[in-house]
């Protein structure tokens, strides 16, 4: 293989594919989604999280008929391709690639954060840096390297999780988890639902970049164990989400780790104690669900852009493949760069009363909605322009579970600008810019898909 080859190589099973799917998201597990008891309550949160349960599995179950029937790297990109032509793809492409570029920093600076606790002379952002430089690397020496790498941190955060859920069970109490669970009222009002939408972006952090498993569809083995991968994955993500979530709310006075990053170690203090054996072996090994995220969506963005340059939407270098290892190192690279500029940008720059790092994970969130709403549309399309297109997988329930995640999408995307409407405007900003330089210098991208398409 040459170092300008344009070919990925294939070497990954369903059970790679598997602890992908929930290694890209398990991080969401650990921290990040108590913010939405702040906004909404505990009930209030849990009616959001309700509903964006439902919208990912709708789209998941709907979004594997596109993966396995077009296994390329581009994931959304290919589909909007197919579907709808360069336009829609360029949209598609560039809205995933916000989502898997912007998300690292944050989870980055979350590991930072942590090994400063246990190491207090530590500098947290050179830490977040120094996990850019460890799994940068680990990502470039080879994908099967790499996916074992994933599945092996994925089991250990998942291990870890449940280890959580049995401690802490014994003090569980529902009315514990039920007080004050209306955004702070004892009973459901109208003046609660502006909470819940705004709940809703911490509810999508149970899930969001499960999606991730499509850019790595043209390493799989076969196009039928991505089913598989993406079903059980989807499954294992709501049994811990909906587990985490009930089990941490429910030990004591929720609102004290309402707004805090470490939810779990505080809960499980409050029925074990800060002594206790249970509680240091949760706060180390909760690194796992950090690395595991973090890991994943570096081998997610790097797919993204590697496709995107294969296709000339981007420059062509960063399609370049490592002549040892197959890997796309320049993507991966380049995604590195942008992460650790936001990592030292964050104490300089701020968004909306937000930090730039916050601002950027809102700012990934509305690249996946728009990536999931514009999926949705080439389903449906496609069912209707192709129908003989070979399909190894069916969307169960069509046209009614697309049309769920669709719908919900939508609605959630809505809501997001409207309550965040200068993080809004800079996403606008980026998509819109990007197209109009797109439409400027990009006429080499506007035929055929390239290398890769289905």
């Amino acid at each position: 293989m040459t170092d300008g080859a344009k070919t990925l190589r294939k070497g990954l099973n369903g059970f790679h594919l598997w602890g992908l799917a929930v290694g890209l998201v398990i991080s969401g597990e650990y921290f990040g989604w108590s913010y939405g008891w702040a906004s909404a309550g505990t009930l209030g949160f849990l009616i959001a999280t309700v509903v964006v349960a439902v919208m990912y599995t709708a789209f998941i179950f709907s979004f594997t008929e596109l993966t396995t029937a077009i296994p390329h790297a581009g994931g959304p990109f290919a589909y909007a391709h197919r579907a709808f032509g360069p336009d829609a793809a360029f949209f598609a492409g560039v809205a995933t690639l916000i989502e898997f570029v912007f998300a690292p920093p944050a989870i980055a600076l979350a590991i930072g954060a942590y090994l400063a606790v246990q190491f207090p002379g530590l500098d947290p952002k050179l830490a977040a840096a120094g996990a850019y430089v460890v799994f940068v690397t680990l990502n470039i020496l080879g994908v099967t390297i790499a996916a074992n790498f994933e599945l092996f941190v994925t089991i250990l955060a998942i291990i870890e999780l449940l280890v959580f859920m049995g401690v802490v069970a014994p003090g569980f109490s529902w009315a514990h988890f039920a007080a004050h669970g209306w955004a702070g009222a004892e009973r459901p009002s109208l003046s609660m639902i502006s909470g819940i939408f705004s709940a809703a972006p911490f509810a999508i952090w149970f899930f969001l970049a499960i999606e991730g498993v499509a850019m790595a569809a043209e390493e799989a083995e076969s196009p039928r164990v991505i089913p598989v991968a993406y079903i059980a994955g989807i499954l294992t993500l709501l049994a811990l989400a909906f587990g985490v979530m009930i089990f941490a709310g429910g030990v004591g006075d929720w609102r004290k780790i309402s707004n805090i990053n470490d939810p779990l170690p505080q809960a499980m203090k409050i029925v074990v104690g800060s002594n206790s054996g249970w509680l240091h072996m949760l706060v180390w090994l909760g690194l796992f669900g950090l690395i595991a995220s973090f890991h994943g969506i570096i081998m997610g963005y790097s797919r993204q852009m590697f496709a995107l340059g294969r296709a000339r939407y981007l420059p062509g270098l960063l399609a370049r493949l490592h002549p040892r290892f197959g890997t796309p190192y320049v993507a991966i690279l380049a995604g590195a760069v942008v992460g650790v500029i936001a990592i030292y940008g964050d104490s300089l720059i701020s968004l909306q009363g937000q930090s730039l790092t916050a601002a950027i994970v809102t700012l990934s969130v509305f690249g996946a909605l728009t990536a999931y709403v514009i999926s949705m549309a080439s389903l449906f399309r496609l069912r209707r322009t192709e129908p003989a297109l070979q399909r190894p997988y069916r969307a169960p329930l069509y046209p009614v579970a697309p049309a769920i995640a669709l719908v919900l999408a939508m609605g959630a995307f809505v809501a997001m600008a409207i309550l965040n409407l200068q993080v809004f405007a800079v996403y606008l900003v980026l998509i819109l810019g990007g197209y109009g330089l797109y439409r400027l210098f990009g006429g080499a991208a506007r035929g055929a898909l390239a290398e890769g398409q289905a």
